[in-house]
């Protein structure tokens, strides 16, 4: 596997990273600590999420980082069933 592909599909194609519930963060980047593909940033003293492709696909684990939940992500049995999709049409 390559770090530009996620089981035989171009990881830009995949929606997977980490959505923010700006009502409930408090920007304490706890989730950046704990991530170590440098998907957030802080911009301005908020979170910001700039580089959601280096998001493995599947981890949540900046989300178990968060005691306020304020971070989620896409269904994961929908993001499997369109990756599967995607591999039969190439």
């Amino acid at each position: 596997m390559s770090d530009t592909t996620f089981m035989g599909v171009p990881r830009e194609k995949i929606d997977w990273s980490p959505h923010i519930d700006f009502s409930l963060c408090n920007h304490c980047m706890d989730c950046d600590e704990f991530c170590p593909h440098q998907v957030f940033i802080r911009e301005e003293g908020k979170l910001v999420i700039a580089n959601p492709e280096n998001c493995v696909v599947f981890c949540r684990s900046c989300a178990l980082a968060c005691v306020f939940d304020a971070i989620t992500f896409p269904d994961k049995k929908a993001t499997t069933a369109l990756i599967k999709q995607m591999r039969k049409e190439t």
